[in-house]
């Protein structure tokens, strides 16, 4: 059996002026945010020579990336094997949003919480 969730992927907000709060963070707490956000890198317990990476990163506030939910903010998880935990939720009966999609850097699949939280599902290639 595969394991759920491994870790944070990343953390989404909206923001009226997302180059305002990064240039914020970047100056009080040293974020070294780009236009993408800003990368916090990690080591894996299991395996430490392997690393990892987290994400911080404002979205405008007009943005549809985090529908259909209505929050202003989007939780990525980091996942071992998305296909497989994508048929578990849908036993469970969690619905997915959209069609899993892969690129280069990992696959990425959409859910609900109960409270209306788009989340954001990824199975990183680090």
């Amino acid at each position: 059996m595969s394991k759920r969730v491994t870790n944070f992927g990343g953390i989404f907000f909206k923001s009226s002026d997302p180059a305002a709060a990064r240039e914020w963070y970047n100056r009080h707490l040293g974020l070294n945010a780009t236009e993408y956000g800003a990368n916090f890198e990690w080591r894996h317990l299991d395996d430490p020579e392997k690393k990892g990476t987290s994400v911080w990163s404002p979205f405008k506030s007009d943005t549809k990336y985090f529908e259909p939910s209505t929050k202003d903010f989007m939780i990525n998880f980091r996942v071992e094997n998305l296909v497989w935990l994508l048929d578990e939720l849908k036993k469970e009966g969690v619905e997915q949003i959209g069609e899993m999609a892969e690129y280069e850097y990992g696959k990425f699949a959409y859910i609900m919480d109960p409270e209306g939280n788009k989340i954001e599902l990824w199975e990183a290639i680090d």
